[in-house]
């Protein structure tokens, strides 16, 4: 059974903003194809469903299995009805209990619906839709830029970064170490081989750089980790001039121009003796590895 909803959470690629009413479940509908069985020849047709019969009627959430319903038929959630009083439907004028309901388990676990984001082609159940979305590799991300208002998928931002913003944009393989000029506050890396996009994002603590990185996503899969080096006169407390920086996950956001590095759970801090010695630009030089776990 494939369910199309007739207003689908929506975003198209480079679109400024999303739809409204993206999480409105009830006012949902869907369609339902009807396969032919055995060797009969039927007609296949498509039949209107309203989508609050796939809702819980307590939590208003798409129903999950094991399903229950009252006498009333109201259905509700197994772990919904744990939580009502006495077990007993609140709809009901006198309450009522519930019992399992196999059909609607059935029904539940057939009905697919296909992810909105432009690009995706995946249909999972419909009482997994919300959490796919919400960690789609093609879910919607925003412009760091702060009076830019598009939005589209993490590669499609890329480019529009790049060409719009003149934001730099460096090529990085996996598992190889990469020498970076860090030389403005962001700069983004695009991984070779699975098309993801990382933010370099470079701030200020006091008197010393602090330098960390982002991946722009909606997931957190797969992880990666980073490595940053960087290399500076030698220090009374440091034999070698080679500060090492290690994130073993690297943090996702949607939202990359709201990312502040000191608020980031690590990043590397880059002492002001690195910063004198390098002269009035304050450019660093990076060494940067990022390893797809």
């Amino acid at each position: 059974m494939h369910v199309s909803p007739d207003n689908p959470k929506e975003m198209n690629r480079g679109s400024t903003s999303p739809m409204e009413n993206a999480g409105d479940w009830s006012a949902k509908k869907a369609s339902v194809d009807q396969p032919s069985s055995g060797q009969a020849k039927r007609a296949r047709g498509v039949a209107a469903v309203d989508f609050n019969v796939l809702n819980c009627t307590v939590c208003s959430y798409p129903l999950k299995c094991p399903v229950f319903q009252c006498i009333g038929r109201h259905l509700a959630c197994g772990r919904c009805v744990a939580e009502l009083p006495g077990e007993q439907c609140q709809m009901c004028e006198h309450g009522s209990g519930f019992s399992l309901c196999p059909i609607m388990d059935d029904i539940v676990s057939l009905a697919m619906v296909e992810c909105s984001h432009d690009g995706c082609k995946s249909s999972v159940p419909y009482h997994e839709l919300d959490d796919h979305e919400s960690a789609c590799s093609h879910a919607p991300c925003y412009c760091t830029e702060a009076r830019c208002g598009f939005i589209g998928p993490p590669q499609v931002l890329l480019g529009h970064l790049a060409a719009l913003h003149s934001m730099p944009v460096h090529t990085v393989n996996y598992g190889k170490v990469h020498r970076l000029l860090a030389s403005k506050p962001r700069f983004l890396l695009h991984g070779e081989g699975d098309d993801s996009v990382f933010l370099l994002v470079v701030g200020a603590l006091g008197a010393a750089m602090v330098v960390s990185a982002v991946c722009i996503r909606a997931g957190a899969s797969p992880s990666y980790a980073v490595k940053l080096w960087v290399n500076g006169p030698a220090l009374p407390s440091r034999a070698a001039g080679r500060i090492k920086w290690k994130m073993e996950a690297v943090t996702s956001s949607t939202r990359p121009g709201e990312v502040v590095v000191e608020e980031l759970p690590s990043f590397l801090t880059v002492p002001p003796a690195y910063l004198g010695w390098l002269g009035a630009s304050k450019a660093v030089t990076l060494d940067i590895r990022i390893d797809r776990m």
